[in-house]
């Protein structure tokens, strides 16, 4: 089951996942949505900060949506994770179990109709 936590900044989403994964510890994996986060190594710091990072083409939902579909066929996923004082990904990965349960957690999450598909 791919469960989505939408909602605006700073209203709990993350929180909420957090709290979930706690009581359901290894049996419930997350998606973060700051994660897929576009990697802008290639374009300079003053560039990187006009970012507009509430709009959808900030994010590399192609990715995502590839990584759903790995996890729905029961392979695990290294998801990015985002370095927000370099207004890039920070090369770093982050091993995604394929669960039974995977919540995917974001600000736009809905706003894709192939993303949005993928979710029940």
């Amino acid at each position: 089951m791919y469960i989505a936590i939408a909602g605006n900044i700073g209203s709990g989403k993350t929180t909420l996942a957090k709290n979930i994964v706690t009581h359901f510890s290894d049996r419930i994996s997350v998606l973060r949505h700051d994660d897929y986060y576009k990697c802008q190594d290639d374009i300079p710091m003053e560039e990187r900060v006009k970012t507009n990072y509430d709009h959808p083409y900030a994010f590399d939902t192609d990715l995502l949506i590839y990584h759903i579909d790995e996890l729905k066929a029961g392979r695990d996923v290294l998801s990015p994770t985002y370095d927000y004082s370099r207004h890039t990904r920070s090369g770093e990965v982050r091993e995604v179990k394929a669960n039974k349960v995977v919540l995917l957690e974001g600000i736009l999450i809905l706003e894709n109709d192939k993303l949005r598909d993928r979710l029940d």
